[in-house]
């Protein structure tokens, strides 16, 4: 019988400083895609002082790489167009990523401001191809950027196999893979061999991965220490870590949306309100647990944020009552300015249910059941069908 096995995500933003400033300049009203011409992302534009931190597929083809200086770059691009990095977006960005992501797994490893690891649970391999490519596909559509998704049961197999094809791809590479798909790869390309380790590998013969996890071990200690042992292993897709959790349980559930286009229409932010409580209730009751606590969090075009939120006399599970109050507090505390995202957040959750209604009152009674019923049958509909089987419209919330 063959092990169950938890499957493990990589994910890893394509050209990320570059991408975020072209998402971010964009949402500023720029018209011009800086991926799509001779880029790069670094310095100062006037001076051309400091180097190369990100760099556009065009300016890839002029030989031009990262960490070069960016009086070189020029050198090599002369119609090279040069950005000064912006740190403040990159930071919103990487968090924008990492709450989405918190939507498909409770356990979130970031790794770096553009890695991180999801620990998916046990899933089949077409169930996990599939979650993959809708998670990818997410963030194209409501960040803006594309990402490169490794998919394995081990750590360091599911970080190797996103650098496998980019951008905008899904690879995966299993331990049972690894002969075929990582072992034929030249030794610089495996995970923690840098250049200099390379150089020192290659004059002991040691030109490709399925070379280094065929090698000699105890020889391998000897002459490079631990190290040595750490690269055999990840050769031979030996690696016990495991994505490291934020926390065992969540004491807040949140979505948000961040809108490809400015909403200025009252009605128009309701809409979008309805389909975050849609989706944020779901996760509610899969879950088990109601919450006495709902807020509003408004960023506008400037990104700065602002929120409202309500403590509840009773605790509530239920799609309408979220997204009813989630419209209230939105308009009690909208500025009438554009807004570039919304979200919703729960909190105060618990896994007990007390509804205090007074004995004369039958009609909240029955609606409260009816909302009960409705919310349960469109969870069956969606888990059979898939979430967009069925769509809850405003004037139902």
């Amino acid at each position: 019988m063959e092990e169950k096995r938890n499957t493990i995500f990589h994910i890893d933003v394509n050209s990320a400083f570059l991408s975020w400033s072209v998402v971010y300049r964009m949402s500023q009203g720029e018209d011009m895609d800086l991926r799509n011409i001779p880029s790069v992302i670094g310095g100062d534009e006037q001076s051309r002082r400091g180097v190369v931190l990100a760099k556009s597929n065009l300016a890839k083809q002029y030989g031009i790489v990262t960490g070069e200086s960016l009086y070189s770059a020029k050198r090599k691009c002369p119609n090279l167009v040069i950005v000064a990095p912006d740190f403040n977006s990159y930071r919103f960005y990487s968090k924008e990523l990492i709450n989405m992501l918190k939507n498909y797994s409770p356990c979130v490893e970031q790794y770096s401001i553009d890695e991180c690891f999801l620990d998916m649970g046990v899933l089949d391999k077409k169930d996990a191809y599939e979650e993959a490519y809708a998670i990818k596909e997410r963030i194209k559509k409501e960040l803006g950027f594309t990402v490169n998704i490794g998919i394995s049961d081990k750590k360091v197999l599911a970080k190797m196999a996103s650098e496998f094809n980019k951008p905008d791809k899904i690879n995966t590479l299993y331990s049972e893979e690894i002969k075929e798909k990582l072992w034929p790869l030249p030794v610089g390309e495996l995970f923690m061999v840098g250049r200099k380790a390379k150089e020192k590998l290659n004059k002991l013969y040691i030109f490709t991965i399925e070379d280094l996890a065929k090698h000699d071990v105890t020889f391998l200690k000897q002459k490079f220490k631990s190290y040595g042992g750490l690269i055999w292993e990840y050769a031979n897709g030996i690696d016990s870590s495991k994505v490291q959790c934020q926390s065992e349980e969540a004491k807040i559930i949140s979505n948000s949306i961040t809108l490809p286009v400015d909403v200025v229409n009252k009605y128009k932010a309701h809409d979008i309100l309805v389909q975050i409580s849609e989706q944020i209730s779901v996760r509610l009751r899969k879950e088990n647990k109601f919450c006495s606590g709902i807020a509003v969090n408004i960023k506008n075009k400037d990104f700065i944020s602002y929120s409202h939120q309500k403590k509840l006399a009773n605790p509530t599970n239920s799609t309408k009552h979220i997204g009813k109050i989630a419209q209230e507090l939105f308009d009690e505390v909208w500025k009438k300015e554009p807004i570039r995202l919304l979200g919703i957040a729960l909190y105060n959750l618990s896994e007990e249910f007390t509804h205090q209604v007074s004995i004369f009152d039958e009609t909240e009674v029955y609606s409260l059941e009816k909302n009960q019923s409705l919310d349960k049958a469109l969870d069956l509909i969606k888990e059979k069908f898939g979430d967009k089987s069925i769509k809850r419209f405003n004037n139902n919330i």
